[in-house]
């Protein structure tokens, strides 16, 4: 499915050296912030290696985090937090707001927003995977599986750690509930439509892919309509690409509801459900264009030129025509003024968030290391806290190529 996905461009962040001179004593201490920085660092540069993995990522992730937990988690269980929580200032842009970035001094914050940019990188992996020429099954099921696991985690961050935060999520920025909501949404809605195209594949009943396709599409409106009170000026290019994926499987719904009616010999609620199909999917491919005239984070993706796309446009043509000759010739049934209302659940296939939880505290974390931090030897004036307005350099991101489009279904 190359150039199928709409996707917003990684979190940027100020390097951090986590180095406490005089506050941390001894080599215990030493190390910890050593593999702090270290693992820190290779984590940041895993986010844009082409040659990275579900594994990989995993294992670096969780190398970091286990670490971090240190700053955050008391290790008695005495106190709710670490006493180093807030001695160190963190930095990140925001997926939709350019370079100027949001600043905090705590660690909860960290932990969310490089949280945030691991969910980002599944989301980015699963896209790469189903733009392959030729998916295999397997990877299709990795494609799906990505975009749930990356639900899990957003999921995990508004629910469990964005409450704890001192100081709340700027209006428009990543961590507010608005735009983390959103993420869970389209992930869960993209991780459907492969659900979808499997369905297709194997042909299974017409009324089930109506229902799935359906839900997808109520998937697409509640994250557009999750996102209308937004800035435009950012959030213009997302919510269009929202609304055309919205029309498309709406179209979709009605086309295969057309099918299920055809086959309980109700021919002119058919005619009526595909006209409305016809309607829908004209109505997206006009907002495929809207949406390739959109400024706005992220790179362009161009939905219309995917065959996955034109089939269903040719789907529609090819069964509208049908069920007008059999009505012709056998039916003769009047064509209802008002389309059929879509009320359709599906039993199977709807896409949970995979749960997700943070790594325990890393066992080189004891009480002798944490008390070699001694926060009585801080500078008075911290110099070294960065500006929250200063610039950060985006992330560059690897250009992938689309490659040729055999319009293979994902299966």
């Amino acid at each position: 499915m190359t150039h199928w996905f709409h996707r917003n461009p990684l979190k940027a962040t100020a390097p951090v050296s986590f180095n406490y001179y005089g506050v941390a004593a001894g080599p215990p201490a030493s190390k910890i912030c050593n593999d702090l920085r270290t693992s820190r660092a290779r984590l940041l540069e895993l986010f844009t290696d082409l040659s990275c993995n579900p594994e990989m990522m995993k294992n670096a992730a969780d190398s970091y985090f286990s670490l971090l937990q240190g700053f955050i988690n008391s290790l008695d269980e005495s106190t709710q937090e670490s006493k180093l929580r807030y001695i160190q200032n963190f930095k990140w842009t925001d997926t939709l707001q350019g370079h100027v970035p949001s600043a905090q001094q705590d660690a909860v914050f960290e932990l969310i927003s490089m949280g945030f940019n691991v969910a980002l990188w599944y989301t980015k992996y699963a896209s790469r995977l189903a733009g392959k020429e030729n998916i295999t099954e397997d990877e299709a099921k990795e494609v799906h599986r990505s975009l749930k696991i990356a639900a899990g985690i957003f999921k995990h961050l508004k629910e469990s750690h964005i409450p704890k935060l001192i100081t709340p999520a700027e209006k428009g920025r990543d961590l507010e509930a608005r735009l983390i909501e959103a993420y869970i949404i389209q992930c869960q809605a993209e991780a459907q439509e492969v659900t979808i195209a499997r369905a297709i594949e194997l042909k299974h009943a017409p009324g089930l892919i109506a229902a799935l396709a359906y839900e997808t599409a109520n998937f697409y409106q509640k994250a557009d309509h999750t996102l209308s009170s937004l800035e435009p000026a950012y959030s213009a290019k997302w919510k269009k690409y929202l609304h055309l994926k919205m029309c498309f499987y709406t179209a979709y719904a009605y086309c295969y509801h057309g099918q299920t009616l055809l086959a309980s010999d109700k021919c002119g609620e058919a005619i009526r459900s595909l006209q409305e199909a016809e309607k829908l999917y004209a109505k997206a491919e006009a907002l495929c264009k809207e949406y390739g005239e959109t400024k706005g984070p992220g790179p362009t993706v161009k939905p219309s030129g995917h065959l996955f796309f034109r089939k269903l446009g040719n789907l529609v043509k090819n069964t509208l025509e049908k069920c007008q000759r059999e009505n012709g010739f056998i039916y003769f049934q009047k064509i209802p003024t008002e389309a059929p209302q879509l009320e359709l659940k599906a039993n199977y296939g709807l896409v949970e968030p995979v749960p997700f939880e943070f790594p325990p505290t890393s066992a080189h974390w004891t009480p002798e290391t944490l008390a070699a931090f001694d926060l009585t030897k801080r500078p008075k004036d911290d110099s070294a806290k960065p500006k929250p307005d200063e610039e950060i350099k985006p992330v560059k991101e690897p250009d992938i190529k689309p490659q040729k489009d055999t319009g293979c279904y994902i299966s």
